[in-house]
């Protein structure tokens, strides 16, 4: 039975992701800055190991703090949806990496890290892992020097390294400021009005179980994967996506095309390549 710990376990994407590991005869250890109590609350409590942690805690072996486990799914990451906070380079990024030197270091043999389709930065078209990163907010940027700075700790340590580059997630518990997170304020509220950009961007939107089932089976794959990205490869404009999910729930509204301008730090026209994600688990 592989010992399976996950950081940010209490999530929008650690719920799903623990969900999705229970599928599997794996040994779950599940890790958030939230407190006992809180992590209680969550319906996968009593199927796991949960031990709070805040990455500025100073652990010595985090190893042996989680029982050895096998696998790391590293999902813990603050302060987003501010892509362009300093916090990301100055205390997610030397955290995060000081978790996975000293678990490699003390035995680990497996990580996946969450990256993000951000690290491409402002280019259009399909995106598919060979391309060079050009990350365009600090986020993106502490992301992608993580990746690198891990990069380095092969030549070190023998470890596998999958980097899943998580394209839009969408679905059940998403943050009240997402794009689905404010339709469903104005659907729960009765409200006809919702005020959105132009909507004729681009994206690849996957739905936050398929995600979640995609990083526990590259996980649990146990091979040094390196970047793939974590999307649908269904190109699909915003305003199509926003019309499609009213019609799912049979909902009306007025959309107010045009209120709110384009993103600064996202690329007209994007979305990711399925190639090698489809060659290592389908």
């Amino acid at each position: 039975m592989k010992r399976v710990l996950v950081t940010g376990a209490t999530g929008f994407l650690g719920n799903h992701v623990i969900n999705n590991l229970l599928n599997y005869n794996c040994k779950i250890i599940a890790t958030s800055v939230e407190s006992m109590d809180e992590a209680k609350k969550q319906p996968w409590f009593k199927d796991v190991d949960y031990v709070s942690l805040n990455l500025n805690d100073n652990i010595n072996d985090y190893n042996r703090y989680f029982d050895q486990p096998e696998i790391l799914i590293h999902l813990a990451w603050e302060g987003l949806p501010n892509y362009n906070e300093p916090y990301h380079l100055e205390k997610n990024l030397p955290n995060s990496y000081c978790l996975i030197e000293n678990m490699v270091s003390n035995g680990l043999k497996n990580v996946l890290v969450a990256g993000t389709c951000f690290e491409y930065g402002m280019v259009e078209g399909c995106l598919s892992e060979d391309m060079i990163a050009r990350p365009e907010n600090n986020y993106a940027e502490a992301k992608d020097r993580l990746r690198k700075l891990i990069e380095v700790l092969q030549d070190k340590y023998i470890f596998n390294l999958t980097w899943p580059r998580i394209f839009y997630i969408y679905g059940p518990g998403q943050s009240p400021g997402s794009l689905l997170g404010q339709l469903n304020r104005i659907v729960e509220s009765g409200g006809n009005i919702f005020n959105m950009s132009p909507g004729d961007q681009i994206r690849d939107f996957i739905k936050v179980e398929e995600a979640a089932g995609i990083i526990a089976k590259l996980a649990l794959n146990e091979k040094n994967n390196g970047i793939v990205n974590c999307c649908s490869g269904n190109p699909v404009t915003v305003l199509e996506f926003v019309q499609n999910y009213l019609k799912s729930i049979n909902y009306k509204l007025n959309l107010n095309t045009g209120y709110y301008d384009y993103s600064k730090f996202e690329p007209m026209n994007f979305w990711g390549s399925t190639s090698k994600l489809e060659s290592i688990i389908f």
